[in-house]
């Protein structure tokens, strides 16, 4: 429990402080794939022209990963702003453990390692094959399956996820041939490793949120059961699979790889499993399929007795998976802890693909409220269907339940999500992106006017960019073409910064509107604290602002 804010008397508005995260909207650094900048949002540009506003890190150490070339995502991004300080984030914490070798050494690890040698059974990889870092990392796969090799196991098989979103939308054989390779060179008479099926991630596995859980059921039948179209490899699964469906890797069809006419890795009773994805959104609902004594989302025809592992523990209050290789970050004394002890009444607001990033993830990676009476938490169900076919998203309905919370007087703070520029953005569809950054600034001139009206303070920022870097560019800026001419798109986050907008209509003096240069998201929670008429601790991050004394 943490102690109630100070109170102090620099401002008061009669109407809310507004927090609106516009996910995957950064400030791009190239004129040609801004979908930000090319998009007629004439109301985000507007105040960009007329209020304070500033740029802000996203990305890499700003929000706890390894370094500054690794690209900020929703997770970690909604961490920062949400707990006001930068702590230590998957990435980081897993190539720290793999490098002491605290994961080999930890009792997990042995204890899956030691249950196939016993038995000589088959030790199971489930995750993302990329160098994204953003779920995952290929290194870490290739350091745990060294080690299972000199631990004694004699038998891996790997199920790959295609990437192409943390990636080039069409790298995955980047990854898979060199990674096959891999496997060959250490595959011997006495230790046998391959890659045994795979899909793309959203289309297979890595559903989140309860969203789509025929995702997940597809994952189970390929992965587990071995059912699914055949090839003799994953190369040529992909080859063939992008030839017939022209889909891009994210979205590529199931496939299972097949020697003599059978499946070579379905999972059975006294095999162990790892999934070795860290981040814990897209784990949550097949580590419950591998977990869950019952399971009503779906038929698993057959349920297996294995040991199975997250890389990381996922869920900290449900302790779920109730075996992991590596501790998450313990975060604690979030922003909307000290709000509660502090009586404010909150009001968070997303639809489903986003609902977890300003309730879960805002809160430290912990389900549930820390006060009822004082928490309100709104979901609109997600459309399910490919975001390129409804860019708009369900923005106009968050806007709408938002401004009914701002006019009701009930709420103090109300932080809300718009996924458009992050779940379009990955789709590569520039046109798509283009009509998402539209959709959305209608709902922006619409807060404006509510805000306007009940004499309100609005923030307008993001957790990362996506959106403001569509097309993949060479190291010298030009956009990279296919060889038709066309830009190639990019599917992954940016590393640029995000804006920080401050719209105050009722602003008397209290505060100087030249804002402070130089800081990451993890500002933006001081800043809200301070915008609510508080103290902010005095180990969070620096406010943007500089009131006056």
């Amino acid at each position: 429990m943490v102690e109630a804010l100070n109170r102090n008397r620099n401002i008061t508005r009669k109407g809310p402080v507004v927090l609106v995260i516009m996910d995957g909207v950064g400030i791009g650094k190239y004129q040609e794939g801004d979908a930000v900048a090319e998009s007629k949002a004439n109301m985000l540009k507007h105040l960009m022209n007329s209020a304070p506003w500033t740029k802000l890190k996203a990305h890499g150490t700003a929000v706890g990963l390894p370094s500054d070339d690794d690209m900020g995502n929703s997770e970690v991004g909604h961490n920062a702003i949400g707990c006001g300080r930068v702590f230590a984030q998957g990435a980081k914490l897993v190539a720290a453990s793999i490098e002491s070798r605290a994961m080999f050494e930890g009792a997990v690890w042995k204890k899956l390692t030691s249950n196939v040698i016993a038995s000589d059974k088959t030790l199971h990889f489930i995750g993302l094959l990329s160098d994204g870092n953003v779920h995952s990392h290929i290194d870490t796969l290739k350091s745990m399956i060294i080690e299972a090799k000199a631990s004694g196991v004699k038998k891996v098989r790997v199920h790959a996820l295609l990437d192409g979103r943390d990636v080039g939308e069409l790298s995955a054989l980047e990854y898979f041939d060199p990674f096959a390779e891999f496997l060959v060179g250490l595959s011997d008479q006495g230790f046998d490793a391959r890659i045994a099926s795979g899909g793309g991630r959203m289309v297979i596995t890595m559903d989140r949120y309860n969203a789509n859980w025929d995702m997940v059921k597809r994952g189970w039948e390929t992965h587990v059961l071995g059912e699914g179209r055949r090839f003799p490899s994953a190369h040529e699964a992909i080859v063939t699979l992008r030839k017939e469906t022209k889909a891009i890797d994210q979205d590529l069809p199931p496939f299972v790889i097949e020697e003599h006419g059978q499946p070579i890795g379905p999972i059975v009773d006294g095999d162990s499993v790892i999934l070795f994805n860290f981040r814990g959104d897209r784990a949550l609902e097949i580590t419950k399929a591998f977990e869950a004594a019952e399971l009503k989302e779906f038929d698993r025809k057959r349920f297996p007795k294995v040991e199975y592992a997250g890389m990381m523990e996922y869920d900290g209050d449900l302790h779920v998976p109730s075996q992991y290789l590596v501790s998450p970050p313990s975060i604690d004394r979030t922003m909307a802890e000290y709000l509660c002890a502090s009586k404010v009444r909150q009001y968070s607001i997303s639809e489903t693909q986003k609902y977890g990033h300003v309730t879960y993830f805002f809160n430290g990676n912990r389900t549930g409220k820390f006060d009822q009476k004082l928490e309100t938490y709104v979901e609109v169900p997600s459309d399910i269907v490919p975001f390129e076919q409804r860019p708009w998203m369900k923005c106009a309905e968050i806007t709408d339940l938002a401004i009914e919370a701002i006019r009701s007087g009930s709420y103090d703070f109300i932080k809300m999500n718009y996924p458009n520029g992050d779940m379009v953005g990955h789709t590569g569809i520039y046109q798509a992106v283009i009509c998402s950054m539209e959709a959305m600034d209608l709902q922006l001139a619409r807060l404006k006017a509510v805000i306007d009206e009940v004499g309100g303070i609005l923030i307008l920022t993001a957790d990362h960019g996506n959106a403001d870097d569509m097309f993949e560019h060479d190291k010298n800026g030009s956009v990279k073409r296919k060889s038709d001419g066309t830009p190639q798109s990019k599917t992954a986050h940016s590393l640029n910064p995000v804006p920080f907008i401050l719209y105050d209509p009722s602003y008397d003096g209290e505060y100087s509107t030249t804002l402070r240069q130089n800081l990451g998201i993890s500002s933006i929670t001081a800043t809200c604290i301070e915008l609510l008429g508080f103290d902010a601790p005095v180990d969070y991050d620096p406010s943007i602002i500089d009131f006056k004394k």
